[in-house]
């Protein structure tokens, strides 16, 4: 008996969200549930997947039914529901082919393609399984099994980064022949890989790979090494940041708990996907409408792209002037601009500078709070309403962050003397009635 099959124990019906009562004598638990318990992973969120020879959609209604769960058919013509319970979901699946074995020759991996029986408490294993997991080796079924569904070949560098297994030789040789068919994946499912893969603390190495390997041509063609080797100097910044900043800044900064940094947060997610995209904001930005990101994905990456060569021409050194229309300019995004900024080499004091403006609320700079709005000026000094209302109220702006101004009077006063000694200005000039 090997190390893992004594841990079976962990597969108790205890751990079921139901009455095993439900499943038929041959239902079986399969894929990714069987593989954690077996690797003692836990999971604060079920995610159980069964075989059922038969009634697999009735036997979901009727459980869902019998403990107020919620039911969904997520494929009819397949025989699939799912039943959604406090806990998390679990599909029932009727069995493809004529055996289990069958069934479970149709998967991706071997390690996926294991089963446990809970009447019976024994493990199914034709393809050799629980020795890839003692190895740590993802090694495919078959070829047919990832040509059939090419988002397979995205899943082996996922579950790589995850489990932190090597690809066994022959399937990455396969998968690098089949790269090419990835094409045919719908944007959305290899969205959602790459976002594993950009989210996973380990992903830098598996992305690197996942390009190497051809797989990420169709959707980012003008990717470099240089663009790749980014990703490494992203990873560096990050630590970095936590060496530098106190945690409660860095938590600040990037959203972040420290009690579990297994995965990068949303804004790391994003600075990361910018190494993959063009430079170019534009052209970067068909590139992630291409592969459906959301509008705050796309939003964030072209904007750090847009506001990045500014620190990258002044070295993060900048005036007060320009760094107020910087910060105006960039908002939110900034931290995902300075991870960039970081990871490109653009001086870090500079870079650090910025963070703790960026992250104080009562920094003018990074967070200006006018002295004074369009309305004080239209009834204080008899101004007209017009767009250049607003050139005047930066200029204010600037002025009270460079410490010429600090007081209301102040404001209105440096409002009147700039508007007379600009009134040849065509910019100005028709600012006063």
């Amino acid at each position: 008996m090997t190390t893992l099959q004594n841990t079976v124990i962990n597969l108790s019906p205890d751990s079921l969200p139901f009455s095993l009562d439900w499943l038929s004598p041959q239902a079986c638990l399969v894929g990714g549930a069987v593989r954690d318990a077996l690797l003692q992973c836990h999971r604060p969120y079920l995610d159980l997947d069964f075989v059922l020879p038969k009634l697999a959609i009735d036997t979901a209604r009727n459980m869902a039914k019998h403990y107020q769960a919620g039911f969904v058919v997520l494929d009819a013509d397949r025989h699939i529901a799912r039943v959604i319970f406090k806990q998390g979901t679990v599909d029932f699946a009727q069995q493809e082919g004529e055996t289990l074995e069958k069934d479970l020759q149709r998967r991706d991996f071997t390690i996926n393609a294991i089963a446990y029986n809970f009447h019976e408490q024994k493990l199914i294993d034709p393809l050799q399984g629980l020795r890839d997991l003692e190895q740590g080796i993802l090694r495919m079924v078959s070829p047919k099994n990832l040509q059939d569904d090419p988002l397979r070949l995205l899943r082996a560098y996922r579950q790589g980064a995850q489990l932190n297994f090597t690809i066994e030789p022959k399937t990455r040789e396969t998968i690098q022949q089949l790269a090419p068919l990835i094409h045919r994946v719908a944007a959305e499912r290899v969205q959602s890989e790459l976002g594993y893969l950009l989210g996973n603390i380990q992903g830098t190495k598996w992305l690197i790979e996942v390009a190497h390997d051809g797989l990420l041509k169709s959707w980012f063609n003008q990717l470099t090494e240089d663009k790749l080797q980014q990703l490494v100097q992203i990873d560096k910044a990050i630590q970095f940041l936590r060496e530098s900043l106190g945690q409660d800044d860095f938590k600040q900064l990037f959203d972040y708990s420290l009690d579990n940094y297994q995965y990068y947060t949303e804004t790391i997610q994003r600075a990361k996907l910018a190494c993959l995209v063009s430079n170019d904001p534009q052209k970067a930005e068909l590139e992630l409408i291409n592969l459906k990101y959301s509008r705050g994905d796309i939003r964030a990456v072209t904007k750090a792209l847009t506001y990045l060569p500014q620190l990258q021409e002044s070295s993060g050194k900048m005036s007060l002037r320009n760094l107020y229309f910087l910060f105006l300019g960039v908002g939110n995004v900034f931290p995902v601009m300075a991870i960039l900024a970081l990871a490109m080499g653009i001086n870090s004091l500079n870079i650090i500078e910025l963070i703790y403006r960026y992250l104080d609320p009562k920094d003018q700079v990074a967070h200006p709070h006018p002295l004074v709005n369009g309305n004080d000026l239209i009834n204080n000094l008899q101004m007209k309403p017009s767009r250049k209302i607003g050139q005047l109220l930066t200029e204010i702006q600037i002025a009270h962050i460079e410490g010429k101004i600090s007081t209301v009077e102040e404001a209105l006063q440096f409002a009147q003397c700039y508007t007379k000694t600009s009134k040849n200005n065509d910019d100005v000039d028709d600012i006063i009635e």
